[in-house]
């Protein structure tokens, strides 16, 4: 079903002022995070960027504070045999890449709080799909790319549903359902269990 001018409008309106006022409220805690990151592993950068896909197959730069070693990207060959998900994703639960405050920022999912940033430049929004790896595309069906439809989120009904627990084909029936019924009270119920589920999530790693 095609959007509503409308709703594209407010929805836009949101992601801009909710990322503004994210952006603002956080400063302080960016900068406490940016510290203990250097503080550890003084080599590696504070921001991880990364090539993702967006809306229509479009690659963007989504950004992350680094959780991890600076080689990850290098080190993940090894481990692919080790994935703990399924379908066109890796997840590994206790991952040997992952730095002390890069497990407590995936924990409590600061370390995707500069995708705020993105929001502001249009490649994301709040609530969204999440934006797949190209490796990841690469072995989509057809069917699985009907998620890349909208514009990518920062969160979504997968994260709020169970995320790290929840496999590939999961994940695909609960976006294609969230980009079926979208509208923006929807969005904004995302958002405030989002919030509730940012400090304590039991499901991210």
């Amino acid at each position: 079903m095609k959007d509503s001018r409308f709703y594209l409008t407010q929805k836009r309106i949101i992601d801009i002022i909710g990322a503004s006022i994210g952006v603002c409220l956080l400063s302080g805690l960016f900068l406490i995070v940016a510290i203990l990151i250097k503080i550890e592993d003084p080599k590696g950068p504070i921001f991880f960027s990364q090539k993702r896909v967006g809306k229509n197959g479009r690659e963007f730069n989504m950004y992350k504070f680094r959780s991890m070693v600076a080689d990850a990207e290098e080190r993940l060959f090894e481990l692919l045999k080790l994935n703990e998900t399924t379908g066109a994703m890796f997840k590994m639960k206790n991952d040997p890449r992952v730095t002390k405050i890069g497990r407590f920022i995936r924990k409590t999912s600061i370390d995707e709080l500069p995708q705020l940033f993105n929001v502001l430049k249009g490649e994301m929004s709040l609530v969204g799909p999440r934006p797949p790896l190209i490796r990841e595309v690469a072995e989509y069906t057809s069917y699985d790319k009907q998620r890349l439809l909208v514009t990518p989120g920062c969160t979504g009904l997968w994260q709020v549903s169970g995320r790290s627990n929840i496999g590939f084909n999961e994940m695909v029936e609960l976006d294609l359902n969230y980009i079926k019924k979208r509208n923006t009270w929807f969005d904004i119920k995302i958002i405030f269990k989002t919030v509730l589920l940012l400090f304590g999530s039991k499901n991210a790693y």
